[in-house]
């Protein structure tokens, strides 16, 4: 059977999968990084990870995989193939593109950022389904977006496009990693409410998760602490929302697991925001932990589609075939 080679690499973590000609994932799997072993470690664990996925895939459906793709944090240059910078794995400059292909026996390989993969993903197949616009925004460690127009992710000139936790929306407010104070990541995130409840209920093993359940049981402090980062999210979307005009505004990451506790504020917060801009859909995210990897799954194909568009042409990014119907 045809299938494709998807990794999807986080900090601690990789998930796996090869995925099917449509987009379903026929064999998932999950490793440790191996980060505390070095930088080199890592990258080595991900090349035997994918090794070890071919080899599976060419015993099971008697072929090997016709393609790879492959979604990581950090920034990363998709057109040359290289992951630039990753604070959580000490990655500079890594040409990991060209070291897949070269294990993998030269087939086409597709490098991704990890939100933006993860937002294709919801895009095309998850919650933002048949809309020509959306915006994908998950809110964990910080807070990130992907930038969907017509089936594909805007990546920006440099890479950059969509890092919408550093809009400064209180200005003169926290410092930030980024050198900025006040950054939407800093009040907004699944670990700055962590961080606000732990202080103001006094446990510091209290997260945003506990929170959340003392936002239900009525808790004032967790109310007051709730709608301060509901606020702050509030005000980032709308400045994003006024220059981007998306059609499905989707919002994910663990803070998102809080359903209607975080969705209903939240959009009453955006509306009262609102003059003259359309307030777009505002949903939750629909593949969860998956998404990394369909989304790897979809840039694969998209090589082999550009290929096969555009004979003798090298694709390079994850971002102009529409996909077959897919089953998640």
């Amino acid at each position: 059977m045809r299938h494709v080679i998807a990794l999807d690499v986080g900090g601690t973590g990789m998930k796996a999968a090869l995925a099917g000609p449509g987009g379903e994932l026929l064999h998932q799997a999950r490793r440790a990084t191996g980060r505390e072993r070095g930088p080199e470690a890592v990258v080595a664990g991900i090349l035997d990870f994918a090794a070890e996925l071919r080899a599976y895939g060419a015993d099971r459906f008697g072929e090997p995989a016709r393609a790879a793709g492959v979604a990581v944090p950090g920034i990363v240059d998709a057109e040359r193939g290289v992951a630039v910078y990753a604070a959580n794995l000490g990655w500079r400059d890594v040409p990991l593109r060209a070291l897949l292909g070269e294990r993998l026996g030269s087939v086409p390989v597709a490098l991704g950022h990890d939100v933006r993969t993860g937002g294709l993903a919801e895009g095309r197949i998850g919650a933002g389904r048949g809309a020509d616009r959306f915006l994908f925004v998950p809110l964990g460690t910080g807070i990130a977006g992907a930038i969907g127009i017509d089936g594909r992710v805007e990546a920006g000139a440099h890479g950059f496009a969509g890092e919408i936790g550093h809009v400064v929306v209180r200005p003169g407010g926290i410092a930030c990693p980024c050198g900025q104070r006040g950054c939407l990541e800093r009040f907004a995130s699944a670990s700055a409410v962590s961080q606000a409840w732990a202080q103001a209920c006094g446990d510091p093993e209290a997260d945003a998760a506990d929170c959340a359940k003392a936002v239900e049981s009525g808790d004032a402090r967790a109310l007051a602490v709730w709608q301060d980062a509901v606020d702050a999210l509030a005000d980032g979307l709308v400045a994003a929302l006024t220059l981007l005009d998306p059609r499905v505004l989707i919002i994910g990451g663990g803070l998102a697991e809080a359903g209607e506790t975080l969705f209903t504020p939240l959009r009453d917060a955006v509306r009262r925001r609102v003059t003259f801009q359309k307030l777009p859909e505002i949903v939750p995210a629909a593949l969860g932990d998956t998404a990394g990897c369909l989304g790897a799954g979809l840039m694969a194909w998209d090589l082999l589609a550009a290929a096969t568009t555009a004979p003798g042409a090298t694709a390079t990014t994850s971002t102009t075939a529409t996909p077959p119907e897919v089953t998640t």
